[in-house]
């Protein structure tokens, strides 16, 4: 699959980028080299908003990542969203890892739930539950129902979501953005077989999470 379109800086992150840069030049105008730290500041934004284009590797039953981070979760667990048992895998992102979310499979948005909460540490396991968050359920292409969760962490205080129930998705779509340190969660069919490891790092688009098993008509496929 061909690389999906992306800014080089995500739209969310220009007027921060054009803040910071303006009061970097205005303290370099008046103050020299003692303005350093707030070209250290443009820098952090710079690479904070950074988007860059992604390349899907080939395979229908693919499960990609829908950000870049550290993995945090692999396992069993309940699907609240889909009211099912499912294989949960977390994917932690801390503020210097690029915080576009990409859908990590091809299919249809089914559902789109919204829920307020809290901004404890999202790499702890409560934040699944307990902070603020935003549940995509996707049907892909084979029928298999596939759930991302964004969820706010301990400085994030904005979840962006662009698209919503009935549009189609494929791998690699940018679909949102979450704001300074968080995590996405992933549910899938306990008959899919995880491709990571607690502790590994991954990146959007380009590392597969897991391999959806083939369609089998059963409970476990839904």
């Amino acid at each position: 699959m061909n690389a999906w379109p992306h800014p080089v800086i995500a739209r969310e992150g220009w007027p921060y980028l054009g803040l910071a840069v303006a009061v970097a030049l205005v303290v370099s105008a008046f103050a020299g080299w003692w303005s350093l730290p707030f070209w250290l500041i443009a820098l952090f934004v710079l690479q904070f908003f950074r988007d860059p284009a992604r390349t899907a590797p080939v395979g229908e039953r693919l499960v990609l990542s829908p950000a870049d981070g550290r993995v945090i979760a692999v396992g069993p667990a309940r699907d609240p969203y889909a009211q099912r048992e499912a294989l949960k895998i977390s994917v932690f992102m801390n503020v210097f890892n690029v915080h576009s979310n990409r859908a990590p499979v091809d299919g249809r948005v089914e559902r789109i739930e919204y829920f307020p909460g809290k901004f404890v540490n999202a790499d702890l396991d409560k934040a699944s539950e307990h902070n603020e968050r935003n549940a995509l359920l996707i049907r892909a292409g084979d029928g298999a129902l596939v759930g991302c969760v964004q969820v706010a962490g301990l400085i994030a205080r904005r979840i962006l979501c662009y698209v919503k129930a009935g549009d189609a998705l494929e791998r690699g779509q940018r679909f949102g953005f979450i704001r300074f340190g968080s995590r996405v969660d992933v549910y899938l069919p306990v008959s899919a077989r995880p491709r990571v490891a607690i502790g590994q790092k991954v990146h959007a688009t380009t590392t597969v999470l897991a391999e959806l098993a083939p369609p089998s008509g059963d409970a476990s496929h839904e």
